[in-house]
């Protein structure tokens, strides 16, 4: 018995020199490093907002941790307290609690996973689908590419809808506002551009800020129907989410396009809508005790937009030719353009899309008003073949409109007069257009061209509508290599204008028969 135990000794001594010997190694080669962790206390809780004290090395937008998961930016940096925006609700913050640097700006996932997803400006999922994956991720606050990284706005963006496409073109990196009154149709007008933009190559992202909860389901809703989540991500930070949250969505969201941007690919951002975004602003502004200005928004009001809105771009070749496009949406009062907020962004963007109440109650649907609708960039990116055929409609239907109000005030009327305002009701009948039902480029071009010739002056109001309808079918079926010349940008021959007026009279004679 004795021998065993001396035989096993021996391996028992060596396992544990050998053993010890690990250890010894890494505690030689373990490079121990301090690393100081800087903690302050809450002074003041507020809606949506603090104040901290014992941090005065933090820098501003640092995004600071507090007790429970709960984020906040510094954006205030006074002598004695540091002022921050919470990005969670502050029910479970109290007096005393502790915070702490990250020493680090808020970033947010990014990459092709997000794509279908449904996440707030932090990247959390709403959509129930699990953990957000992510490529990497990126700071939500960044420099617009600068001037000699941006080529010229060349590439159409087609919204399916013929009165915009026609007459307030839209291109590939441009910046188009869109504003009117409450319940004028903002958001159907931007939902379906991002409807049209199937097989299009074209990322979406739509940013609901803002918003009732209810709209924004029925929104999500209305993409998932008609297979516009396959391209399309949403960033939601809706009515009852810190003002914080609706602070930093625009940015988060922009962010998220420009990743796509850097690939060489096209980017189309919805902002829904900006006016609920300088709001939450003015409330944190207020709150954090900063000095108001007009219309008691704070004076950086349009810094804060104009650099949202500078991230748009196209990008040169050289960086991978890719665009960012933005839609964003503003809410007027009472048709009032001049409010501080609108006017801010029709000086910032490109071109803006009013939507007439008055339009609106009437039934025309889209309700743009073409008179005081602009886009300062998009004629240059129309198609050979639909400048051709728009080129001075914008013109004769804004003298329509202005020779319709006044010819209310009068009982006679020549014959060249009547037959103008038969002309231009029958142009605004073509362009009323219904929601979820955005058009192609040919089919637009063949409506417009055979509305030029006057191919629809013979035919009834109530029948506008079927007439239209032929006429796309006949395009798509007696012409079915036309479509693809038109979106190379070949231009229409006459010979092939007059086949198409011919044929669409044709057409439309045994119709109206």
């Amino acid at each position: 018995m004795e021998s065993k135990l001396m035989d096993i000794n021996p391996s028992i001594k060596t396992l544990l020199d050998q053993t010890f010997d690990s250890f010894d190694n890494v505690l030689t080669q373990h490079d121990f490093n301090p690393r100081l962790i800087e903690t302050g206390k809450v002074t003041y809780v507020g809606r949506g907002n603090a104040r901290v004290n014992g941090l005065p090395n933090v820098q501003s937008e640092e995004l600071l941790q507090f007790p429970n998961h709960v984020l906040g930016l510094a954006l205030n940096l006074d002598a004695d307290e540091v002022g921050v925006v919470l990005l969670d609700h502050s029910d479970q913050l109290t007096v005393g609690d502790e915070v702490r640097r990250t020493h680090r700006l808020l970033d947010i996932p990014v990459g092709e996973s997000l794509i279908g997803r449904v996440i707030d400006p932090v990247g959390r999922p709403l959509d129930g689908h699990g953990p957000v994956s992510a490529a990497e991720r990126r700071p939500y606050e960044r420099e617009a590419a600068s001037i000699t990284n941006r080529s010229p706005v060349t590439v159409p963006l087609q919204t399916g809808q013929k009165v915009i496409d026609a007459l307030i073109p839209i291109g590939r990196g441009q910046r188009e506002l869109i504003l009117g009154d409450r319940q004028t149709g903002k958001t159907a007008i931007a939902i379906d551009t991002i409807l049209n933009q199937r097989n299009q190559n074209m990322i979406c992202i739509y940013c609901a800020i803002g918003q009732r909860n209810t709209a924004v389901a029925k929104v999500i809703d209305d993409l998932r129907k008609h297979g516009a989540l396959e391209y399309t991500a949403v960033v939601v930070a809706e009515s009852d989410a810190p003002p914080g949250l609706q602070f930093v969505a625009p940015y988060a969201a922009t962010t998220l396009g420009e990743y796509f941007m850097d690939q060489g690919r096209d980017v189309l951002v919805v902002y829904d809508d900006l006016t609920s975004h300088a709001r939450s602003y003015r409330e944190l502004s207020l709150l954090l005790r900063r000095p108001p200005g007009r219309e008691a928004f704070p004076g950086d009001i349009f810094f804060l937009h104009s650099r949202l809105l500078e991230r748009s771009t196209h990008l040169i070749e050289s960086l991978g030719g890719g665009s960012l496009t933005a839609l964003p949406i503003a809410e007027t009062e009472a048709q009032n353009l001049a409010a501080y907020i609108p006017t801010n962004l029709i000086s910032i963007t490109d071109g803006q899309i009013y939507l007439s109440p008055h339009l609106f109650q009437k039934g025309i649907l889209p309700a743009v008003d073409v008179g005081r609708s602009v886009s300062r960039v998009g004629g240059k990116t129309q198609l050979p073949a639909y400048r051709a055929v728009a080129g001075d409609l914008r013109l004769s239907y804004a003298q329509f409109e202005e020779l319709e109000a006044f010819s209310r005030f009068s009982s006679r009327l020549d014959e060249e007069t009547l037959a103008t305002l038969e002309r231009g009701r029958r142009v605004r009948e073509i362009f009323k257009q219904h929601q979820y039902q955005p058009l192609s480029v040919p089919e637009q071009i063949a409506v417009l061209l055979a509305m030029t010739a006057g191919v629809f002056d013979k035919t009834e109001i109530n029948q506008i509508r079927k007439a239209e309808e032929v006429v796309q079918k006949t395009l798509l079926n007696e012409f079915p290599d036309l479509s693809e010349q038109i979106l190379e940008g070949e231009k229409l021959s006459e010979e092939i204008q007059r086949a198409i007026i011919k044929s669409a009279e044709n057409r439309i004679h045994t119709l109206n028969q």
